[in-house]
């Protein structure tokens, strides 16, 4: 485990992110093997199918991930603060909120299904493989969140490396999975969701056979085996939140998904490339943000207000640097990063993935302030104002989307990714700028 409190703040917090960095990349893996493998074996149709449930996934396994996450900040806090049976009580009330999240998304995801795809007006020459793929996904939930919460959990005690062991065996795994049920079981874009939820399957039991022989702190006595009100109540108060600061997020990106569904099935190849390399430009600004998180949780159990301040300060440069980079690279090599997915793609789909890239690449920078700052404030325990700013890019991509397609088609569904995150930074910054206030002041939160 490691103690994010001591050390130079800048160096514990790369040293921590750069496993989680490296993890997200084998875990886009899963992503880009799906994506790759079908685009380059099934066609444009399968592709296009695969991409079209992407914001969909969003909705349901970014929940999981916020209240996970979220749980964990607990956990964090009371490990910087050396509270041990702390840190077990909330390792354990976790579990729970962990089994509870898994059981309410399969049974709601795989009822409502068929509603949702027809909502979101998949063109009906994808539907079945849109419903093929997400019946493997959300029917494989269970170990989705439980692979979240327990590698949050052993995050929240400052150990990045272990998370990042269990993705890399998995990727392979999933990687050759999708090989086998799509070219050999002929399983078409159900097989690419099975090897997913099969390799996240693996990297659930890998953890908790570390967590067995590693991490005394999660080591549960029969006497810790209780749930008492106040556990549940604060846990609650976090990791709900954050929950729901996902899925607010993710709505507006279904409401966006369904304005490029109704542009036709180049719009939405085009699209699902943009979102494919969207996820490669945001990983470290992601896994910066993971760090900041933990960072700052630790640091605030342990009352080192001005160590918190300045890790966030030199993060905030050091990811927005990154974002003006990739976005030079992505506009500059537009042709590449499209042929990675859709090698054999028209020149209107490549047309419109640049259009993508150069409206969202020239904002990448709003987004990359957007993850430290949010990620500062959930680690001071506060998910109200996160929360807020969730509702603030839902509104603003919404409205971008609905409009932008109406009067400029694709160029302006492009814009609402945009859109939303100004939406949502000008709800953390001055609530940043209050919060370093008070901790420059002295003052708890």
């Amino acid at each position: 485990m490691n103690d994010l409190t001591k050390g130079n703040p800048i160096r514990v917090i790369l040293q921590f992110a750069i496993p989680l960095l490296i993890g997200s990349f084998f875990q886009l893996a899963y992503n880009f093997a799906d994506s790759m493998i079908v685009g380059h074996t099934l066609g444009k149709d399968a592709f296009a199918s695969v991409g079209s449930t992407a914001s969909l996934i969003f909705l349901i396994i970014g929940f999981a991930q916020g209240v996970t996450n979220g749980l964990t900040i607990v956990t964090a806090q009371r490990y910087g603060a050396g509270d041990w049976k702390g840190v077990k009580k909330s390792f354990l009330h976790g579990l729970f909120f962990a089994a509870c999240v898994s059981i309410l998304l399969t049974s709601l995801s795989l009822t409502f299904l068929d509603p949702i795809l027809h909502l979101m007006q998949v063109p009906v020459s994808i539907f079945p493989h849109s419903k093929a793929f997400l019946m493997a996904m959300f029917g494989g939930l269970t170990f989705t969140v439980f692979y979240n919460y327990l590698s949050s959990a052993i995050r929240s005690l400052g150990n990045s490396r272990t998370p990042l062991v269990a993705l890399i065996i998995a990727s392979f795994i999933n990687i050759g999975l999708d090989f086998f049920f799509i070219l050999v079981m002929k399983w078409g874009v159900f097989g690419a969701g099975f090897a997913t939820i099969t390799a996240q399957a693996f990297s659930v039991f890998y953890l908790l056979a570390y967590i067995y022989r590693k991490v005394p702190h999660f080591h549960l006595s029969k006497s810790d085996w209780t749930l008492d009100r106040e556990n549940l109540v604060h846990h609650a108060q976090l990791g709900f939140p954050m929950g729901f600061q996902a899925s607010i997020i993710a709505i507006g990106a279904i409401t966006l998904q369904i304005m490029v569904n109704q542009l036709g099935t180049d719009a939405i190849a085009a699209q699902a490339i943009a979102l494919r390399t969207d996820q490669l430009a945001m990983l470290p600004m992601v896994n910066l943000g993971l760090a900041i998180s933990t960072f700052t949780a630790q640091n605030y159990g342990a009352k080192l207000y001005d160590r918190i301040r300045e890790g966030v300060r030199k993060t905030l440069v050091l990811n927005i640097a990154w974002s003006i980079l990739f976005a030079l690279l992505l506009i500059l090599g537009n042709r590449f990063f499209s042929g990675l997915f859709l090698p054999n793609a028209s020149q209107t789909v490549l047309d419109l993935a640049l259009v993508y890239y150069i409206i969202n690449g020239s904002c990448y920078w709003i987004v990359a302030s957007l993850f430290i700052l949010r990620s500062f404030i959930q680690g001071l325990g506060k998910g109200l104002i996160p929360t807020l700013a969730g509702f603030g890019e839902l509104i603003f991509r919404a409205i971008v989307a609905v409009l932008g397609m109406q009067y400029f088609g694709f160029y302006g569904t492009a814009a609402a990714n945009p859109a939303a995150w100004i939406g949502s930074i000008l709800v953390l910054i001055p609530s940043s700028i209050i919060f370093m206030k008070k901790l420059k002041a002295g003052q708890s939160i």
